[in-house]
């Protein structure tokens, strides 16, 4: 499987032990372990050791950990996502994945050039505690509603973001977890931008999106229609077969983990129709599957 670009897809991490028996069958070959906010009472030793159990019985590898939430305020429902980042980091390697990924957060209500200072201070400490553990940070490039100058969550939703926060914290293991929605969803171009950050692309999301400039071009971005979706890989606009190409070419050492539960059409009863729709799909993308050549 070593020369394949591995295709996965996203689980709970406190969910991970009971959902992946049941998903695995289908073929994704890795699983990105998420945590909203806070690892909480999920006993991370005990769930890698289980983990680690399936793996060897099904063969896919766990790409990512992850904790989406504010580390930077620590306020209300964030008030663990510090500490979860930390637990996180220290406990990567059990699962054998050497990326921790997550939001970097932001002060609420104000820009991302105000939070740059902050982001600065704590994701400066993380990254060396991650570095003295061969691990590597990954961001996702998700708004969460914000934009440049006020949000709640996250700043890293923006190029000028990135170069700023990796300006701030000029680090080898700090870099992105990259998926062409979030950038679409802004109007921007997912591909030429692949192709100029792919050497900070630690980690790619397989999700997609469909604009409907019909819609932009008549009622514009502020008005009552919405004018894009999140997408399900196989569904949207994306053509995956050049994300591929460029991380290839770029020697791309990481997997595309499909994130669900977002697509308006292949939701609720017809969700897993849709994940191994857009499994099978993007493994047509990659090529198939690995054929040897002849000796």
């Amino acid at each position: 499987m070593s020369q394949v670009l591995r295709i996965g897809t996203l689980v709970g991490g406190g969910d991970a032990v009971r959902v992946i028996p049941q998903i695995a069958p289908h073929g994704f070959e890795s699983y990105s372990l998420t945590f909203w906010q806070t690892t909480g009472s999920t006993d991370l030793v005990e769930t890698a050791k289980r983990v680690r159990e399936l793996s060897d019985e099904y063969g896919f590898i766990i790409s990512t950990v992850g904790i989406f939430g504010n580390p930077l305020t620590g306020a209300g429902n964030n008030a663990d996502t510090l500490a979860s980042w930390e637990r996180l980091i220290d406990h990567a390697h059990l699962f054998g994945t050497d990326i921790v990924s997550g939001f970097t957060g932001r002060l609420t209500g104000e820009s991302i050039d105000s939070s740059i200072p902050r982001y600065a201070e704590v994701f400066g400490e993380l990254g060396k505690r991650a570095a003295d553990k061969g691990v590597r940070i990954a961001f996702e490039n998700c708004d969460m509603g914000g934009t440049w100058d006020s949000g709640d969550w996250n700043i890293a939703h923006n190029p000028t973001a990135w170069e700023k926060m990796f300006n701030a914290i000029p680090s080898d293991n700090i870099g992105l977890q990259w998926e062409p929605c979030h950038q679409m969803v802004s109007l921007i171009d997912p591909i030429p931008q692949l192709r100029k950050w792919v050497d900070k692309v630690f980690h790619v999301h397989g999700k997609d999106a469909t604009i409907a400039w019909d819609i932009v071009k008549e009622y514009g971005i502020h008005g009552p229609k919405p004018f894009v979706w999140h997408r399900t890989p196989g569904f949207g606009d994306t053509n995956w077969t050049d994300i591929i190409t460029i991380l290839r070419q770029a020697g791309y050492q990481g997997t595309i983990d499909i994130e669900g539960w977002h697509d308006p059409v292949y939701r609720d009863e017809l969700e897993m129709t849709g994940q191994v729709h857009g499994l099978n799909y993007l493994k047509q993308c990659r090529g198939g599957s690995f054929v040897p050549n002849p000796k």
